[in-house]
């Protein structure tokens, strides 16, 4: 497997935003849930309406088990992400409780493929002058990454991305030295 990397500009993470919503409210959802809650891509198409959607509004919570670890994961709904559900519903009302969120157009009631998925964000990334390697894994990146520029304490971010150790997720956020730099001039004792 190549290795990704996150969106480390916040003007290019808009811009990719902006494209996908532009674009289709169905991929433009598929990143916001990505970037809203460092799933993978194997629980995000696995995502079914009723898990997003309770039939008049936006859920508060969404709920899985992940399918790698089996481990039940719950997050909340954040505004961003709630603004995109309601989108996507509007231009999809007739989308039943049990369908998969993310239906793709070749079978009845079946999830896009993880292929698509892919080739459809490193489309939209190259279409805003994102150079670096993106793909679905990318979007959970995405997540800790911005979780570790806001400043959450790395101990909630590897809880947050089930990993085993800090180490394996500095090693994940591929924290830079630029990060690092700042750091130094943000304590500046």
């Amino acid at each position: 497997m190549k290795v990704v990397y996150p969106i480390r500009d916040k003007k290019q993470l808009e811009a990719v935003k902006g494209y996908l919503k532009g674009r289709n409210k169905r991929d433009y959802l598929l990143f916001m849930v990505g970037v809203s809650s460092a799933l993978r891509i194997s629980d995000i198409l696995q995502l079914k309406v009723k898990q997003l959607w309770d039939g008049r509004k936006p859920t508060k919570f969404i709920e899985i088990n992940e399918k790698k670890t089996g481990k039940y994961k719950r997050f909340p709904v954040t505004s961003n992400l709630k603004k995109a559900i309601q989108d996507y519903i509007k231009e999809f009302p007739w989308k039943k409780q049990g369908e998969y969120l993310f239906t793709s157009r070749k079978g009845i009631n079946k999830p896009i493929s993880r292929q698509y998925a892919a080739t459809l964000l490193n489309e939209a990334c190259d279409m805003v002058g994102i150079k670096e390697r993106f793909g679905t894994h990318g979007m959970r990146k995405t997540w800790g990454f911005w979780a570790f520029k806001k400043g959450i304490s790395l101990d909630y971010i590897c809880i947050a991305l089930n990993h085993s150790s800090i180490a394996e997720t500095k090693r994940y956020l591929g924290i830079l030295q630029e990060d690092l730099d700042n750091l130094y001039l943000e304590v500046n004792l």
